[in-house]
Protein backbone atom coordinates (compact mmCIF):
# COMPACT_ATOMS: atom_id res chain seq x y z
CA UNK A 1 0.00 0.00 0.00
CA UNK A 2 2.52 2.00 -0.19
CA UNK A 3 2.54 6.05 1.36
CA UNK A 4 -0.99 4.78 1.76
CA UNK A 5 -0.20 3.01 4.86
CA UNK A 6 -0.02 5.52 7.11
CA UNK A 7 -3.49 7.66 6.76
CA UNK A 8 -5.60 7.89 9.06
CA UNK A 9 -7.97 5.80 7.96
CA UNK A 10 -5.55 2.76 7.05
CA UNK A 11 -3.67 3.07 10.06
CA UNK A 12 -6.91 2.39 11.88
CA UNK A 13 -8.28 -0.80 9.85
CA UNK A 14 -5.00 -1.82 9.96
CA UNK A 15 -4.46 -1.82 13.77
CA UNK A 16 -6.24 -4.36 15.87
CA UNK A 17 -4.29 -3.39 18.66
CA UNK A 18 -5.78 -0.50 21.19
CA UNK A 19 -2.91 1.92 19.83
CA UNK A 20 -2.39 5.59 21.05
CA UNK A 21 -1.81 6.21 17.46
CA UNK A 22 -4.99 4.61 15.92
CA UNK A 23 -7.20 5.88 18.34
CA UNK A 24 -6.12 9.53 17.91
CA UNK A 25 -6.63 9.08 14.26
CA UNK A 26 -10.19 7.84 14.64
CA UNK A 27 -10.61 10.59 16.87
CA UNK A 28 -9.45 13.11 14.15
CA UNK A 29 -11.63 11.51 11.87
CA UNK A 30 -14.60 11.71 13.88
CA UNK A 31 -14.07 15.22 14.72
CA UNK A 32 -13.96 16.25 11.27
CA UNK A 33 -16.83 14.33 9.91
CA UNK A 34 -19.38 14.74 12.54
CA UNK A 35 -21.76 16.79 10.34
CA UNK A 36 -22.53 13.92 7.96
CA UNK A 37 -23.60 11.61 10.57
CA UNK A 38 -25.69 14.45 12.69
CA UNK A 39 -27.64 14.76 9.00
CA UNK A 40 -28.29 11.53 8.55
CA UNK A 41 -30.18 11.20 12.11
CA UNK A 42 -31.97 14.43 11.23
CA UNK A 43 -33.45 13.04 8.75
CA UNK A 44 -34.18 9.94 9.87
CA UNK A 45 -36.94 12.72 11.69
CA UNK A 46 -35.38 12.87 14.83
CA UNK A 47 -35.82 16.59 16.78
CA UNK A 48 -32.17 18.26 17.06
CA UNK A 49 -31.64 17.89 20.16
CA UNK A 50 -32.10 14.20 20.54
CA UNK A 51 -29.75 13.69 17.04
CA UNK A 52 -27.42 15.52 18.77
CA UNK A 53 -27.38 13.42 21.64
CA UNK A 54 -27.52 10.25 19.27
CA UNK A 55 -25.04 11.76 17.61
CA UNK A 56 -22.76 12.13 20.07
CA UNK A 57 -23.68 8.69 21.79
CA UNK A 58 -22.97 7.11 18.50
CA UNK A 59 -19.14 8.28 18.34
CA UNK A 60 -17.91 7.52 22.26
CA UNK A 61 -19.62 4.14 20.87
CA UNK A 62 -17.43 3.81 17.22
CA UNK A 63 -14.78 4.96 19.68
CA UNK A 64 -14.72 2.94 23.23
CA UNK A 65 -15.98 -0.08 21.59
CA UNK A 66 -13.62 -0.44 19.04
CA UNK A 67 -16.31 -1.31 16.52
CA UNK A 68 -13.81 0.50 13.55
CA UNK A 69 -11.81 -3.24 14.16
CA UNK A 70 -14.37 -5.32 12.16
CA UNK A 71 -13.60 -3.05 9.15
CA UNK A 72 -12.32 -4.82 5.75
CA UNK A 73 -9.03 -3.40 4.88
CA UNK A 74 -9.62 -4.16 1.54
CA UNK A 75 -12.81 -2.16 1.02
CA UNK A 76 -12.19 0.62 3.77
CA UNK A 77 -13.91 3.44 3.29
CA UNK A 78 -14.32 5.29 5.87
CA UNK A 79 -17.06 7.23 4.27
CA UNK A 80 -19.33 4.03 3.86
CA UNK A 81 -18.25 2.41 6.61
CA UNK A 82 -19.57 5.57 9.01
CA UNK A 83 -22.93 5.54 7.33
CA UNK A 84 -23.10 1.69 7.61
CA UNK A 85 -22.39 1.73 11.65
CA UNK A 86 -24.52 4.93 12.49
CA UNK A 87 -27.47 2.88 10.69
CA UNK A 88 -26.67 -0.39 12.99
CA UNK A 89 -26.53 1.95 15.82
CA UNK A 90 -29.77 3.57 15.52
CA UNK A 91 -31.62 0.15 15.06
CA UNK A 92 -29.63 -0.71 18.21
CA UNK A 93 -30.75 2.02 19.94
CA UNK A 94 -34.72 1.42 19.10
CA UNK A 95 -35.11 3.38 15.89
CA UNK A 96 -37.79 1.22 14.70
CA UNK A 97 -40.09 1.90 17.83
CA UNK A 98 -39.68 5.98 17.03
CA UNK A 99 -42.24 5.55 13.89
CA UNK A 100 -44.21 7.92 14.07
CA UNK A 101 -41.15 10.55 14.97
CA UNK A 102 -40.91 10.67 11.15
CA UNK A 103 -43.92 10.56 10.25
CA UNK A 104 -46.33 13.71 10.56
CA UNK A 105 -45.12 14.44 13.44
CA UNK A 106 -41.37 14.84 12.42
CA UNK A 107 -40.30 18.56 13.45
CA UNK A 108 -38.94 20.22 10.17
CA UNK A 109 -35.48 22.61 10.61
CA UNK A 110 -33.79 25.47 8.64
CA UNK A 111 -31.32 24.35 6.01
CA UNK A 112 -28.69 25.00 7.99
CA UNK A 113 -29.47 22.54 10.56
CA UNK A 114 -30.67 20.33 8.28
CA UNK A 115 -27.03 20.42 6.63
CA UNK A 116 -28.04 21.35 3.52
CA UNK A 117 -30.55 17.90 3.00
CA UNK A 118 -33.32 18.51 0.90
CA UNK A 119 -36.71 17.44 2.40
CA UNK A 120 -36.95 14.54 0.17
CA UNK A 121 -33.66 13.66 0.48
CA UNK A 122 -33.35 9.72 2.02
CA UNK A 123 -31.00 9.67 4.85
CA UNK A 124 -28.30 7.89 3.10
CA UNK A 125 -28.71 10.79 0.70
CA UNK A 126 -28.20 13.72 3.18
CA UNK A 127 -25.42 12.08 4.72
CA UNK A 128 -23.31 11.87 1.17
CA UNK A 129 -24.29 15.24 0.37
CA UNK A 130 -23.04 16.51 3.94
CA UNK A 131 -19.95 14.00 3.56
CA UNK A 132 -18.87 15.63 0.15
CA UNK A 133 -20.21 19.44 1.15
CA UNK A 134 -17.26 18.48 4.67
CA UNK A 135 -14.53 17.26 2.26
CA UNK A 136 -15.04 20.31 0.12
CA UNK A 137 -15.02 22.72 3.04
CA UNK A 138 -11.71 21.53 4.59
CA UNK A 139 -9.98 21.63 1.30
CA UNK A 140 -11.08 25.40 0.90
CA UNK A 141 -10.04 26.05 4.72
CA UNK A 142 -7.03 24.72 4.02
CA UNK A 143 -6.74 26.75 0.37
CA UNK A 144 -7.31 29.71 2.25
CA UNK A 145 -4.86 28.99 5.04
CA UNK A 146 -2.12 28.59 2.09
CA UNK A 147 -3.29 31.57 0.69
CA UNK A 148 -2.72 33.39 3.68
CA UNK A 149 0.88 32.29 4.33
CA UNK A 150 1.60 33.36 1.10
CA UNK A 151 0.29 36.61 1.73
CA UNK A 152 -2.47 36.54 -0.66
CA UNK A 153 -5.57 37.05 1.31
CA UNK A 154 -7.12 39.54 0.05
CA UNK A 155 -6.73 38.11 -3.75
CA UNK A 156 -7.82 34.84 -2.24
CA UNK A 157 -10.96 36.92 -0.75
CA UNK A 158 -11.95 37.95 -4.36
CA UNK A 159 -11.75 35.05 -6.14
CA UNK A 160 -13.23 32.17 -4.09
CA UNK A 161 -16.91 32.16 -5.06
CA UNK A 162 -15.29 31.13 -8.41
CA UNK A 163 -13.31 27.88 -6.92
CA UNK A 164 -16.71 26.24 -7.42
CA UNK A 165 -18.56 28.17 -9.75
CA UNK A 166 -17.46 28.43 -13.50
CA UNK A 167 -16.87 32.64 -13.81
CA UNK A 168 -17.85 34.01 -17.17
CA UNK A 169 -15.49 36.96 -19.16
CA UNK A 170 -17.55 39.57 -17.19
CA UNK A 171 -17.03 38.62 -13.94
CA UNK A 172 -13.09 38.74 -14.07
CA UNK A 173 -13.25 41.90 -15.85
CA UNK A 174 -15.20 42.82 -12.47
CA UNK A 175 -12.78 41.63 -10.05
CA UNK A 176 -9.55 42.54 -12.37
CA UNK A 177 -10.95 45.73 -11.93
CA UNK A 178 -11.17 46.10 -8.14
CA UNK A 179 -8.12 44.02 -7.89
CA UNK A 180 -6.08 45.83 -10.24
CA UNK A 181 -5.17 43.32 -12.34
CA UNK A 182 -5.50 42.02 -16.17
CA UNK A 183 -8.46 40.12 -17.01
CA UNK A 184 -6.41 36.99 -18.43
CA UNK A 185 -4.46 37.36 -15.22
CA UNK A 186 -7.47 36.98 -12.85
CA UNK A 187 -8.66 33.69 -15.39
CA UNK A 188 -4.74 32.43 -14.90
CA UNK A 189 -4.93 32.73 -10.98
CA UNK A 190 -8.27 31.39 -10.82
CA UNK A 191 -7.18 28.07 -12.91
CA UNK A 192 -4.51 27.21 -10.37
CA UNK A 193 -6.70 27.83 -7.23
CA UNK A 194 -9.28 25.31 -8.34
CA UNK A 195 -6.51 23.25 -9.45
CA UNK A 196 -4.67 23.13 -6.24
CA UNK A 197 -8.22 22.61 -4.59
CA UNK A 198 -8.26 19.49 -6.58
CA UNK A 199 -5.53 18.24 -5.12
CA UNK A 200 -6.46 19.38 -1.72
CA UNK A 201 -9.95 17.32 -2.16
CA UNK A 202 -8.10 14.59 -3.03
CA UNK A 203 -5.22 14.90 -0.03
CA UNK A 204 -8.75 15.17 2.19
CA UNK A 205 -10.10 12.02 0.33
CA UNK A 206 -6.95 10.02 0.81
CA UNK A 207 -6.78 10.16 5.02
CA UNK A 208 -10.57 8.02 4.42
CA UNK A 209 -9.16 5.41 2.41
CA UNK A 210 -6.99 2.60 2.02
CA UNK A 211 -5.74 2.47 -1.61
CA UNK A 212 -4.95 4.95 -4.06
CA UNK A 213 -8.07 3.46 -6.07
CA UNK A 214 -10.15 4.16 -3.44
CA UNK A 215 -9.35 8.25 -3.79
CA UNK A 216 -10.44 7.62 -7.53
CA UNK A 217 -13.64 5.83 -6.43
CA UNK A 218 -14.56 8.83 -4.05
CA UNK A 219 -13.77 11.92 -6.30
CA UNK A 220 -15.99 10.37 -8.40
CA UNK A 221 -18.75 9.74 -5.52
CA UNK A 222 -18.10 13.48 -4.74
CA UNK A 223 -18.34 14.41 -8.60
CA UNK A 224 -21.67 12.72 -8.19
CA UNK A 225 -23.38 14.52 -5.05
CA UNK A 226 -22.08 17.99 -5.89
CA UNK A 227 -21.75 17.83 -10.03
CA UNK A 228 -19.28 20.75 -11.00
CA UNK A 229 -18.08 21.88 -7.80
CA UNK A 230 -14.81 20.01 -7.98
CA UNK A 231 -14.54 19.58 -11.97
Amino acid sequence: MGAFATTRWSLIVESRADSASAREALSALCGAYRAPVLSFVRQRGYPREEAEDLTQGFFAHFIAEGIHHSADPARGRFRTYLLSSISNFLADAGDAARTLKRGGNVVHCGIDERMMAADDDTPERAFERRWALTVLDRAVQRLRAEAAEAGRQELFAHLQEFLTDHPDADDYREVSTRLGMRANSVAVAVHRLRLRLRMLVREELALTVCTPQDVDAEVAALREVLGGAVS
